[in-house]
């Protein structure tokens, strides 16, 4: 079995990875699956912990995370499409729907 801290290590990564994608994409799709990486990334630390110490507790919130990302990933994913819709793009930077 490989130590707690790899999976860490790959975690961080993963993290990383999402943070950076989210501050220098400007494309709304591309950005929800930047925030869906920091999530698999919490999710990884949550497995890898509670199969360190043999809990459970890990496991179901790991399934409630997933269950999450599913209904935010539907959720943005229409906003996204009814912007595309009204503006015909969905680039963050040209998305100014809440201005008169």
């Amino acid at each position: 079995m490989l130590p707690v801290s790899y999976y860490l290590i790959v975690a961080a990564i993963v993290f990383c990875i999402g943070v950076y994608g989210v501050m220098t994409l400007r494309s709304g799709i591309m950005i929800m699956m930047c925030i869906e990486l920091m999530l698999n990334a919490a999710n990884i630390n949550l497995i890898a912990f509670a199969s360190h110490f043999s809990q459970v507790n890990g496991h179901v919130f790991v399934l409630f995370s997933i269950a999450l990302a599913a209904a935010e990933a539907a959720i943005g994913f229409a906003i996204l499409m009814s912007i595309f819709r009204s503006k015909n793009n969905v680039n963050i930077d040209n998305i100014n729907i809440l201005r008169w």
